[in-house]
């Protein structure tokens, strides 16, 4: 026979797994989860709120309100400390880490002090170190006036030694005392005190007294006339050093088929570049009377050089600072020139150059005369540089030879 349980029976054993729940536990969790959400926040709550939660139907309001107050009062506090203990560890480890440079750079600190500031120092005494400028100054001018005052200079030179001289305590005679017999015949009838010394006189007065002596010696004979030696300064020059300009002269042609112009001058003695007359001018450059180069020597050094095309305008002196000159060919290039214009004696003094196209023939003139030959290529720009040191090697060889007064 079968029997069926009752349902109580069959709910038995759940009933011991899943304990019931009663609502006064319920509640409590409801407080407890409450009091978790409401931790963290330091907000007031609004009295609205608590009346309509449910903690209010166990706990008046004011008392909940007072709990509150009183744990956000307790954790301000809280981290109030701990903070302060954290500065406070922070503040002690950076100084202990810092002690030490500290005082290193305390010790290598300097007073600021200004003039006022060291006149008002303590424990110095500033009397002594004046006083004492003032009495040297004042020696010091009573002794230029002994010597402007050569009658009484010699007294005061004579008494010197005589007050300094050690006192005669031998009376008697003494083989160790004859010089105080033959004091005359030794001095071959000189004012020389043989017995007189210079103990305990300072440098000074020593000085004074030597050249004491040495003015009264032309003051006693005024009207000889005593040999004076000229300074170095004052000595005659050579005859080819010139008071005025020190900046050498470069003449070249003034004929417009000459390789080296006016316009074009400074490109090929400055820069070492050759650029025609025609370049010049599509350029827009000018044709300047006389042109002032800057030729830059090793250690980033400059040196001007003076180039002109009509000699005519020079002064007799400026000649002495030609130094070199571009030969074109024709013989008249050198009328009105200084020593008759003839080019042998011009190029005696003068280092002459000629500048021509390698392709083309040498002038029947420049063969018989003594002028360096500078060879350029037509096209090969990049040869220029090479021909023309050419140029400022010769002409500073004849500079350091002939021209060494002048600036090269």
């Amino acid at each position: 026979m079968q029997l069926k349980r009752t349902g109580e029976d069959a709910t038995g054993e759940p009933d011991k797994k899943k304990p019931r729940v009663e609502e006064s536990h319920v509640q409590r969790d409801k407080e407890r989860l409450a009091k978790k959400l409401d931790t963290p926040k330091e907000a007031s709550v609004i009295p609205d709120q608590i009346k309509s939660s449910s903690l209010s139907q166990a706990m008046p309001i004011e008392k909940i309100s007072a709990i509150r107050a009183k744990i956000i009062a307790r954790k301000r506090t809280t981290i109030k400390g701990d903070d302060t203990m954290e500065k406070s560890t922070e503040q002690s480890v950076f100084i202990d880490a810092e002690v030490d440079v500290t005082r290193d750079i305390i010790s290598r600190e300097r007073h600021c002090r200004t003039r006022t500031s060291v006149l008002q120092s303590i424990g110095k005494e500033f009397a002594k170190n004046i006083f004492g400028i003032l009495q040297s100054i004042k020696t010091r001018e009573e002794g230029g006036a002994r010597q402007q005052a050569p009658g009484t200079t010699e007294n005061v030179v004579q008494s010197t030694p005589t007050t300094q001289a050690k006192p005669q305590q031998l009376i008697g005679y003494s083989r160790y005392d004859q010089e105080r017999f033959r004091g005359k015949e030794e001095t071959e009838g000189f004012k020389i005190d043989t017995m007189g010394t210079y103990h305990g006189m300072t440098l000074k007065s020593v000085t004074e007294g030597a050249s004491a002596k040495k003015l009264q010696a032309p003051a006693a004979a005024p009207n000889q006339a005593a040999p004076m030696s000229r300074p170095v300064s004052m000595a005659r020059p050579p005859a080819n050093l010139k008071k005025g300009s020190k900046t050498a002269i470069i003449i070249i042609p003034a004929a417009t088929t000459s390789i080296i112009t006016m316009y074009n001058a400074k490109d090929l003695l400055q820069d070492l570049r050759y650029v025609s007359m025609e370049e010049k001018k599509a350029q827009g450059a000018k044709r300047d009377n006389e042109v002032l180069l800057q030729r830059m020597k090793p250690g980033a050094s400059t040196v001007p050089y003076r180039v002109i095309d009509n000699p005519l305008k020079l002064l007799p002196e400026d000649w002495d600072r030609v130094v070199a000159v571009f030969v074109q060919g024709p013989a008249w290039q050198f009328k009105g020139w200084p020593w008759d214009g003839n080019p042998v004696d011009i190029f005696s003094r003068i280092k002459a150059y000629h500048l021509k196209w390698t392709e083309l023939p040498l002038d029947p003139n420049v063969k018989k005369w003594s002028v360096h030959v500078l060879n350029m290529d037509r096209h090969r720009r990049h040869l220029d540089r090479a021909t023309l040191n050419q140029f400022w090697e010769i002409l500073d060889k004849h500079m350091a030879k002939n021209k060494p007064h002048l600036r090269f």
